[in-house]
């Protein structure tokens, strides 16, 4: 219910999040507290033998930063670097995250939908684990030749020391511009000044010019997502055009945290659908895909790459996964230079 209410909540300065203010101030007290204990060496820091890349946000839910992750790692491979990536994961059944490595063959259910897509998308070493830094030595000790680690999201896992910060910020902006649980944000829109890379995803109009303006001289690049051919669950070596596939009656599922950009993408394409959103990371069952197809008596089921990861044993209806790509621009106005050539300017440095 909570997880329903709270984004209708941050939509706007309302009543409910007024009302919620006083966990926000308590939330904001520990949050300044502990950075500046990390800043001042109360809290150790931990830098790891190669330099470390974080890709981040400061908005609770996917803002577009494993698609980023993985044209970062596709784009260093090109660049001379042997990348690995570090990602949280899930918790196990004693409720810890243990490092483990990733694998092509992963159960989504142990090391967590984004990572096992990472995986299987990238090919570079993937490891996981709630301690970062723990990770990333796993990684490196089995994988001794890796000269650069991307963590997926860890921005504000602090303890481990960065060399480079990318924060992706999407078209909801800041929503209402309070923290937790007032709002979205992990950090204050202020953060924003201090990163090396800010990409907006999607339609950058719709973010709010104040939060652009607090990046103040910060790069900034536009990311776009491009899919435009579907893969068959099943088989994934049988693909369709969305031509293919208008003559049919077709449902989209999806279970990412803001299923409106997946529909979206969708009309894009001219395709005609029902919408069927679920949870974030939700653990998709046969039963929850039979259950859909059943109510809207669809041929198809249309879904997100990183939700298919969690059905590749469903064998119930024909289900169709659009794999996007990013694709990036300079959107700075100040030195016209590419996300890589900044990452490898900042580690010179």
């Amino acid at each position: 219910m909570l997880e329903h209410l709270l984004p209708r909540i941050w939509q706007r300065r309302g009543v409910l999040a007024v009302l919620l203010l006083p966990l926000t101030a308590l939330f904001s007290l520990l949050s300044r507290l502990r950075h500046h204990a990390y800043a001042c060496g109360v809290l150790a820091r931990v830098r790891l033998s190669v330099p470390v890349v974080v890709v981040g946000n400061i908005i609770v839910g996917g803002s577009g930063k494993t698609p980023l992750t993985l044209w970062l790692a596709e784009a260093l491979r090109h660049a001379g670097w042997q990348p690995g990536i570090i990602s949280r994961g899930y918790a196990a059944d004693d409720g810890t995250v243990q490092v483990r490595e990733v694998h092509a063959q992963s159960r989504a259910a142990d090391v967590g939908d984004e990572p096992l897509l990472l995986k299987r998308r990238s090919g570079v070493p993937v490891f996981v684990g709630r301690d970062r830094v723990a990770a990333g030595r796993a990684l490196l000790a089995a994988y001794p030749q890796c000269d650069l680690i991307l963590s997926d999201d860890g921005l504000q896992h602090y303890r481990l020391q960065r060399d480079v910060e990318i924060v992706v910020l999407d078209a909801r902006g800041v929503m209402n511009g309070f923290l937790l649980p007032s709002g979205p944000l992990r950090e204050s829109p202020q953060r924003l000044a201090n990163v090396d890379a800010l990409v907006l995803n999607g339609t950058a109009a719709q973010i709010p010019s104040s939060v652009i303006d607090k990046t103040g001289s910060v790069h900034r690049y536009r990311m776009h997502l491009k899919g435009t051919r579907f893969m068959r669950l099943d088989v994934p070596a049988i693909e369709a055009t969305s031509a293919d596939l208008a003559s049919f009656r077709l449902a989209a599922v999806c279970g990412i945290a803001v299923p409106e950009r997946f529909f979206q993408h969708l009309d894009a394409m001219g395709l005609s659908f029902t919408r069927h959103a679920f949870p974030d990371h939700h653990a998709f069952t046969a039963e929850d895909l039979i259950g859909v197809q059943h109510k809207t008596q669809a041929d198809a089921l249309l879904m997100t790459e990183k939700d298919a990861v969690k059905c590749s044993d469903y064998r119930g209806c024909v289900v169709w996964v659009l794999p996007v790509t990013a694709e990036l621009e300079s959107a700075s106005c100040v030195v016209n230079i590419d996300l890589v050539s900044l990452i490898e300017q900042r580690l010179a440095e």
